[in-house]
């Protein structure tokens, strides 16, 4: 998670100053827009990009940690249907 911060943090800072760059640049505001649109475009795609993959990532955990969270219920109630039978107890 940290390392999706990272990357999405130096992206942005790439982005911030390569608009800078051209808007500082000596060109006429047309084609210096037009850049900045393409650019802008670019950027946005990778940081889209960026967001889904960590988004998978934490949606891919965040199964595991349920499934094994269904494992460790399935064999507590298993193991409460084998006390209650093994000692005669009716548990509810």
């Amino acid at each position: 998670m940290k390392s999706g911060k990272i990357i999405l943090g130096v992206l942005i800072g790439t982005t911030a100053g390569a608009l800078m760059g051209m808007l500082f640049a000596p060109q006429n505001g047309v084609d210096a827009r037009k850049r900045i649109a393409k650019m802008g475009k670019k950027y946005a795609d990778t940081i889209k990009e960026k967001f889904d993959e960590t988004l998978d990532g934490i949606t891919e955990k965040f199964n595991k940690v349920k499934d094994e969270v269904a494992g460790y219920s399935y064999r507590a109630s298993d193991k409460a249907e084998k006390i209650k039978k093994g000692n005669g107890v009716e548990i509810h």
